[in-house]
């Protein structure tokens, strides 16, 4: 599809990650954690530009090797505490001062490392010929809310909807979806204005839960590279499956 709109990709990537050290230029299937990510931006078919906000200078390296251009994050931007958004709205003001001001941007967290171009094209390809300001992608809850509890001080515990939903199957509730963190975009404009992700009204783009996978400790990455050779090896049968019936 012709691109008509303006896109970058801003990729937020700090180096003091807690959870599990240096995380985003930690190997995974070969590569930098952040590669995944920066690769699937600048093969997605609707995507101009891949730019990677950190204050981190080894970030910053690999960040480049890769691809990506560089927005130099403040330092009181990368602290436990920065939000996201103050976080991207840096960047794209940044890119205001440069002459540049894109329609739209997507937000790309390193941690979701197994969100593809082929994702990013099937979820903006929608949202772009739409009439929504943004778009979120989710997964569905492993645990549904309806089936959740409170719990005063004195140890009483409360349904947090109703006792009926407590026993009701799970078919019959509400499908409820959690954000997965892999892709939020919005229009630019918008954003500046709201100063938030969630910007009515939202378009949902629905992922798999093992496509959903957060990076955030070592058995995160564990599994990510688990899953990752489980797909390449399943495309390699798929692709000798063909080659043979093609022989046949």
């Amino acid at each position: 599809m012709e691109r008509k709109n303006n896109v970058i990709a801003i990729i937020t990537a700090r180096g003091g990650s807690k959870g599990l050290p240096r995380k985003n230029v930690r190997n995974l299937a070969g590569k930098p954690l952040i590669a995944h990510s920066i690769l699937a931006a600048l093969n997605s078919s609707f995507i101009n530009r891949c730019i990677v906000s950190t204050e981190d200078e080894e970030i910053k390296q690999v960040s480049l090797q890769w691809g990506a251009e560089i927005c130099d994050r403040p330092i009181e931007l990368a602290t436990d505490y920065a939000m996201s958004k103050d976080v991207v709205c840096h960047a794209l003001l940044q890119l205001h001062d440069k002459g540049v001001f894109p329609d739209y941007f997507v937000l790309l967290q390193p941690t979701s490392p197994l969100r593809t171009e082929k994702h990013l094209d099937e979820c903006l390809d929608t949202f772009l010929s739409s009439n929504f300001s943004s778009v979120m992608s989710v997964a569905e809850t492993e645990h549904h809310p309806y089936k959740c509890l409170t719990c005063d001080d004195s140890g009483q515990l409360q349904p947090f909807h109703d006792v009926q939903s407590l026993d009701m199957p799970r078919q019959l509730l509400p499908k409820v979806f959690r954000q997965n963190g892999a892709i939020y975009g919005v229009r630019t404009q918008l954003f500046l204005k709201a100063r938030t992700f969630f910007v009515p009204p939202v378009m949902s783009y629905v992922m798999s839960a093992n496509d959903s996978i957060d990076i955030d400790n070592r058995s995160d990455l564990e599994m990510a590279e688990v899953i990752i050779k489980n797909k390449s090896f399943v495309g390699a049968v798929q692709c000798e499956k063909y080659k043979t019936n093609c022989k046949t």
